[in-house]
């Protein structure tokens, strides 16, 4: 069975907001891996105030899980309308807008068509991506997430 054919990792939206926040060092997958289990990573000085020691933790647990979802991606367990917002902002490095009314909950973002892809693959159950496709790869789109099933 190829990589492609795995079901995804599925990891806790704290997790996956945790790998998120490394992206800004530039590490490829082997160093990432490398720096994981070795506990070489650094403090984080972000309003999330993050502890790395949960993805040593996480890789030690399942390494060949862990290395899945760091080179081929995951889907995260559980999401709730602001771990959107900042997974988002994590990944991507923009800021969503946030829609808190009741009845009307979303998250709007403006998304490349790759961006818009992963972002769909990442989503838990649960969750809808509406939004027209942009032109071109390179074009942002406004999206719209929010509930599949509103109470």
């Amino acid at each position: 069975m190829s990589t492609s054919e795995l079901p995804p990792i599925k990891l806790s939206q704290w997790d996956a907001l945790i790998l998120e926040s490394l992206n800004p060092q530039g590490w490829h997958a082997d160093e990432l891996l490398q720096r994981v289990h070795a506990g070489n990573l650094p403090v984080d000085d972000s309003k999330f105030k993050f502890d790395y020691t949960r993805l040593t933790e996480l890789a030690d647990s399942d390494p060949a899980a862990f290395e899945q979802a760091v080179r081929h991606g995951y889907q995260i367990k559980f999401n709730t309308l602001r771990g959107i917002a900042s997974w988002i902002l994590l990944a991507y490095g923009q800021e969503p807008e946030l829609q808190l009314e009741p009845g009307h909950e979303a998250v709007i973002a403006s998304l490349t068509a790759q961006e818009h892809s992963r972002l769909n693959a990442v989503l838990s159950y649960g969750w809808v991506v509406r939004g027209e496709q942009p032109a071109s790869a390179e074009a942002r789109s406004t999206y719209v997430i929010e509930p599949l099933v509103r109470a």
